[in-house]
């Protein structure tokens, strides 16, 4: 007797998420951005190098991140883009989405001595 309406509510709600604004990074080709998030919410995008793959991109984010670290910066996470992707530096690894708020995805994995591997390349131990 509730189920239509409950469903009907569902559908709706799955619906208007769809519609939901997401941030989209630029579509540049071959162009890596850092990302600075500004104090008024807005995004800007500082370009890093010219790449000629998000590989190569992340490799370049990952080398100012560390440098950073070393010049005594606390900041262990990083924001970048490259071609429509966004992409997340962290300690454990780089994921990357096509929308700020959408879901991540492990583009490189860390090593057991820190560097940085297509998934499923390092051998099993």
């Amino acid at each position: 007797m509730y189920a239509k309406p409950l469903l009907l509510v569902a559908v709706a709600a799955l619906a208007l998420s769809g519609c939901a604004k997401r941030t989209k990074p630029p579509g540049d080709t071959g162009v890596c951005y850092h990302v600075v998030f500004q104090k008024d919410g807005t995004l800007k995008y500082n370009k890093l190098v010219d790449a000629p793959s998000l590989e190569v991109c992340a490799a370049n984010l990952e080398a100012m991140r560390v440098k950073f670290l070393t010049l005594g910066g606390s900041q262990r996470e990083l924001v970048g883009a490259y071609q429509s992707n966004f992409l997340f530096i962290d300690p454990y690894g780089i994921h990357t989405s096509t929308s700020l708020e959408g879901p991540r995805y492990t583009a490189l994995v860390r090593t057991g001595d820190g560097r940085l591997a297509i998934p499923g390349a390092m051998p099993q131990q």
